[in-house]
């Protein structure tokens, strides 16, 4: 697969704790340069990014992350807070509590709400799929399709492991046929990129993917 496929497919990520303007910037820049599909920071970057950017590129950022554990209301006024500071696409991290607890009811309804609040903007749906069994992984395939989100995702890149082939594999059989899936975290090679990708998955959530292009260290999510 050519290598600019590939890069279409990536939300070029910065989200560590640390991150400074500086290491923003410099994500910016890299991904305007590889013709990435979006570049996803934190919230509190969203408004100077997006007017850095301007319409170069699509931004993400992140809401209830990396925990899920956030009420409702919370997301949502997250939410509307970065598309009011500009961003296109919000990934979103669910409860995982409340799949613990086969509240798939809850999970569904908190999707569809903050759904509503992105309006056409895209919503990814993290289900953190290391901490989930098999069954939680199916029926949040069906909570994040019936809840009307456009991507399901596999991962944060905070918890214990990033995506798998074996998930997304899963995912492209019990997901809608209007829910599209992102492989995020651990992504340390194209040849795993384009395994994702041939597996099912449309994006890509890495920032190792552009460092192994500029010959730099793959280090980080």
């Amino acid at each position: 697969m050519d290598r600019t496929e590939i890069f279409k497919r990536v939300d070029h990520t910065l989200l560590t704790q640390t991150a400074t303007w500086a290491e923003i910037k410099q994500i910016c820049d890299d991904a305007i340069a590889y013709g990435v599909a979006s570049v996803c920071v934190p919230p509190s970057y969203v408004k100077r990014v997006k007017e850095y950017v301007k319409d170069k590129m699509a931004v993400c950022t992140v809401i209830g992350f990396p925990n899920g554990y956030q009420t409702t209301e919370v997301k949502v006024f997250e939410t509307k807070d970065a598309i009011n500071n500009g961003a296109d696409e919000i990934d979103m991290v669910i409860n995982i509590g409340w799949v613990k607890d086969r509240e798939y009811g809850k999970v569904t309804d908190e999707i569809r709400q903050i759904k509503a609040a992105c309006g056409n903007r895209i919503l990814k749906v993290i289900i953190e799929t290391c901490l989930l069994t098999e069954e939680e992984k199916i029926r949040m395939c069906q909570a994040v399709t019936e809840a009307g989100a456009d991507f399901i995702k596999t991962s944060t890149g905070f918890s214990t492991k990033g995506a798998t082939f074996e998930d997304v594999a899963l995912f492209a059989k019990y997901v809608g046929e209007n829910v599209k899936i992102k492989a995020a975290g651990g992504i340390a090679s194209f040849d795993d990129a384009e395994r994702f990708i041939e597996l099912g998955a449309d994006r890509l959530g890495t920032s190792r993917i552009i460092k192994l292009a500029k010959n730099q260290e793959a280090t980080g999510y």
